[in-house]
């Protein structure tokens, strides 16, 4: 009588041994940029054929992830573009692209469906302005993110998503928006289109804004003439009670200071180190103007930084013209000796702890400095 040898149970397939995986990708870097993108983009087509087959395997998305990890940058970046709209790829390996440059990063923070909120939260958290922009604009982005980017104050970031017509911002975070407009001009046109202003943020938008967009919002909501007068009166009233409005404007150009400037900066003497000589020589119009050729600011964007009621905007147009951040304390505390002690610090110091790229600080500072005639347009 025959024996019948049962058959043993398959055996569940392994992971990928660890040295197996090394000596993958040392044979991948030791291969042509062409031969590393064809291998990338096959691994890539080999995860999306496994994954409409019943899912991928664990060991592949670990090639899949360690390959793209040590690809160059033209290579990441055409991985990003491909797998930006793809729902198919490892979730890790799109938390990975959407934290790398931001060239790379921005088609995944923008399209990709894998990205969660808590994954754009952390983004917002640990990431550059560029990538913290890049989600303010990321359609439908939740009420949570959109919170977290207003409590951030950010004025880049904040703009940005108050251009998002798509996103879902809760009534409180989006009044506080409407409040942030008071101060930064930028945020105000946006506003005034955004499809969740309602008409009580719109009269008190009303009280902020040119006579372009106080004719938009009149165009949009059937508010009382008499009203809308009342806010425009409040609008006068206030800006005729803000205390550095009292202090006598600044000089027109001094032509002396102007002409210093010019001729030390065509022969190439202008650097940052002179602005802080001019203030120890109490010449607080060579600086002003200093700083202005230096940053390619507007003089008088200079001038409105000197006198306002919160020193950041001349903190960012200080590191965009390569100040050093931490010399920004003795350099405040010298104007405002000679400028009557302005600019103010109301709302603390926290906003320079924020890293920023010399010409981040330029446009925030453009930004906040934006005159309501520009948001009008």
């Amino acid at each position: 009588m025959s024996t019948v040898v049962p058959l043993e149970p398959a055996k569940p397939s392994q992971a990928v041994p660890l040295s197996g995986l090394d000596q993958l990708l040392d044979l991948a870097k030791k291969r042509s940029p062409d031969d590393q993108n064809r291998l990338l983009m096959g691994v890539a087509g080999l995860y999306e054929s496994a994954g409409a087959h019943g899912g991928a395997p664990e060991a592949l998305a670990d090639i899949f992830i360690a390959l793209t990890r040590s690809a160059e940058r033209e290579i990441r970046q055409v991985l990003a573009q491909r797998l930006a709209r793809a729902d198919w790829a490892p979730a890790a390996l799109v938390r990975m692209l959407a934290a790398d440059e931001i060239e790379i990063a921005r088609p995944v923070i923008a399209a990709s469906p894998l990205l969660l909120d808590d994954d754009l939260l952390q983004l917002l958290a640990d990431c550059s302005i560029e990538h913290q922009i890049q989600v303010a604009l990321r359609p439908d982005i939740g009420p949570a993110v959109a919170r977290a980017i207003v409590i951030g104050r950010d004025p880049a970031v904040m703009t940005a998503l108050a251009t998002n017509r798509s996103a879902r911002i809760d009534a409180a975070t989006f009044a506080d928006l409407v409040g942030q407009a008071q101060q930064l001009a930028a945020l105000r046109a946006p506003l005034t289109r955004h499809p969740s202003l309602d008409e009580t943020l719109a009269l008190r938008l009303f009280q902020w804004v040119g006579e372009a967009l106080r004719q938009a919002i009149s165009d949009r909501f059937p508010i009382d003439p008499a009203r809308l007068a009342e806010a425009a009166r409040e609008a006068t009233h206030q800006a005729a009670a803000v205390e550095w409005g009292a202090i006598a404007a600044p000089p027109a150009a001094d032509d002396l200071d102007a002409r210093l400037v010019a001729k030390l900066h065509a022969a190439g003497q202008l650097r940052p180190a002179y602005l802080i000589r001019a203030l120890r020589e109490e010449k607080l119009g060579v600086f002003a103007h200093g700083l202005a050729v230096l940053g390619r600011f507007d003089v008088a964007q200079v001038w409105r930084a000197l006198r306002g009621d919160t020193a950041r905007p001349l903190f960012l147009a200080c590191i965009a013209v390569g100040l050093d951040r931490a010399a920004f304390p003795a350099l405040l505390t010298e104007i405002r000796k000679l400028n009557k002690g302005f600019p103010r610090d109301p709302d603390s110091s926290a906003w320079r702890l924020a890293e920023r790229s010399a010409d981040q600080a330029a446009y925030e500072f453009r930004l906040l400095m934006a005159e309501i005639g520009d948001a009008s347009v």
